[in-house]
């Protein structure tokens, strides 16, 4: 059954998929199998060239710009539209998905230029350009392209290297096995406390490298300083990602001895042992709630990057300490996105803690290729934070992907607005005040300038934090990460905050 279809570009890549329509067409006439083309009903084209509206292209009607994809969209009674502009820069795609958005129809969309397979045979029926046509996806509207890395740098110091990823079966460290796997290891070495998350990213490496990948999957705590020393001893890694921690704002707010002793006496002990055993690079991942954090995961967070940094000051460290700092992941584990997937599907409402909270964004892959570049250019005591564009606003994230299903917000699909959990922030920040900026080769990613630590003071500090959560009280262990750390705030001060400074400023007469 042909849908009726509004294509979106008057250029190249609309002309390839109309030829293989065409082509298709006379297929089905032979009798022949057809493509996804023969799906295809091509009704008008949307362009923005003045000189081609009101004119055919390739036998298509070009019937206005894209500010009118709403009103021609009606007027048609368009079944779908198809975004068929690859090399359009993000921030126009993004203004355009918005007004195909406000049709309520599903969207397909060309992937980037890029990523398209050959069409050298368009013309002679045996192209399956269609074919590559895809829903669209949420990373197609953060407002910029795919973060590009520098692959030479990185195979320097992962090739014939043994690389031990802990958290190696997460959404972080499981794309990091993937991508150090590209870069020939001398062995790669998960250590994962979930079993089923180890599991399955063993298999999945196992089944696309099998022999030729010298992998280990361990189950192991990092929590755990004898096991680990255990894995040190045995394995001797000489490149560490350390993306084990507890990351659940919430969970965390009510079981606050877990995030500290997961995430700080984790961190402490892998740091210790990797310098103990002349590691060659420690990678940590953190996040951008460590900023002036308001909950207890980002503060412990914020301990485990001054841990690094009490590490690479240490004068007898052979080891180059480095804190990779993001926003959230697009996809991973605890993201809003398969969230809303979920609640739209089953037909409920989509929830949002707050109309006013922002985000930054960032792929999965783009996260990955940040920390292997980043460990690539450290000199020991960084932390390196990318530059991610403009923050999103979780409820214009909600809206679209309900607009991608088809549907019209708040009229097919409800939006509920729950109220903020506990400790979390209204806005998050990538660099503290005091940081600063520095430039790096890459241009989106910059070093923060580290603040200085008192060791003997920190290291007091930090064994009465321990001392507290190995003895399972809440209180006095968070006193202790206030005094560590000691930008953590209450939620409620720093959102009142951030809320007054967006409020309209009222005209006086």
């Amino acid at each position: 059954m042909k849908k009726r279809t509004m294509i979106i570009g008057a250029g190249n890549a609309t002309k390839l998929l109309l030829d293989e329509i065409r082509n298709s067409a006379k297929d089905a006439e032979k009798g022949v199998a057809t493509s996804n083309a023969s799906k295809i009903n091509p009704v008008c084209l949307i362009d923005d060239d003045r000189y081609k509206i009101g004119k055919p292209f390739e036998g298509v009607l070009v019937a206005g710009t894209t500010s009118d994809i709403p009103k021609i969209a009606k007027q048609e009674n368009i079944e779908q539209i198809l975004f068929s502009i690859p090399s359009c820069p993000p921030k126009d795609r993004q203004v355009i998905m918005d007004l195909c958005g406000k049709t309520g129809l599903p969207v397909k969309v060309l992937p980037f230029v890029g990523t398209l397979l050959d069409t050298s045979n368009v013309g002679t029926g045996e192209t399956n350009f269609a074919t590559q046509i895809r829903d669209i996806k949420v990373e197609d509207l953060l407002g910029r392209d795919p973060i590009k890395f520098d692959n030479k740098d990185i195979r320097a110091y992962i090739e014939n290297k043994v690389c031990m990823v802990t958290g190696g079966g997460g959404s972080i460290g499981s794309e990091l096995v993937r991508q150090i796997a590209k870069y020939n290891p001398k062995q790669i070495i998960i250590v994962d406390i979930y079993e089923n998350n180890a599991y399955d990213i063993q298999q999945e490496l196992v089944m696309e490298y099998g022999k030729s990948l010298n992998l280990v999957t361990l189950i192991a705590s990092v929590r755990d300083y004898f096991r680990m020393n255990q894995i040190f001893k045995t394995y001797q890694p000489e490149v560490i990602f350390h993306a084990a921690a507890h990351k659940h704002v919430p969970l965390m707010e009510n079981n606050p001895m877990e995030a500290i002793k997961n995430n700080v006496i984790g961190t402490f002990n892998v740091a210790t042992l990797a310098m103990f055993n002349n590691v060659k690079k420690f990678v940590m991942i953190s996040t951008d709630k460590a900023v002036n954090p308001t909950n207890v995961m980002g503060a412990s967070k914020r301990c485990c990057e001054m841990i690094v940094r009490f590490m690479s000051m240490q004068k007898e460290s052979n080891t180059e300490f480095v804190v990779t700092r993001f926003g959230n992941v697009l996809g991973s584990n605890g993201s809003v996105i398969p969230l809303f997937k979920r609640q739209i599907e089953q037909g409920k409402p989509v929830t949002v803690t707050h109309p006013e909270i922002i985000r930054y964004f960032m792929t999965i892959p783009e996260a990955v290729s940040l920390v292997l570049e980043a460990a690539s250019i450290a000199q020991g005591g960084e932390i390196f934070v990318l530059d991610m564009g403009m923050p999103v606003k979780i409820v214009t994230l909600a809206e679209n992907l309900i607009r991608m299903y088809g549907k019209v917000p708040y009229k097919d699909v409800p939006i509920k607005f729950t109220g903020l959990r506990p400790g979390e922030k209204i806005k998050e920040e990538l660099l503290m005040n005091e940081e600063g900026l520095k430039k790096t080769k890459n241009k989106l990613i910059f070093i923060g300038k580290q603040i200085d630590i008192d060791t003997s003071k920190f290291i007091n500090e930090l064994w009465k934090l321990k001392s507290a959560a190995s003895e399972n009280n809440d209180e006095i262990a968070i006193n202790a990460l206030h005094e560590i750390v000691p930008t953590f705030t209450t939620p409620e001060k720093f959102n009142s905050t951030i809320l007054k400074k967006s409020e309209p400023v009222e005209q006086k007469n």
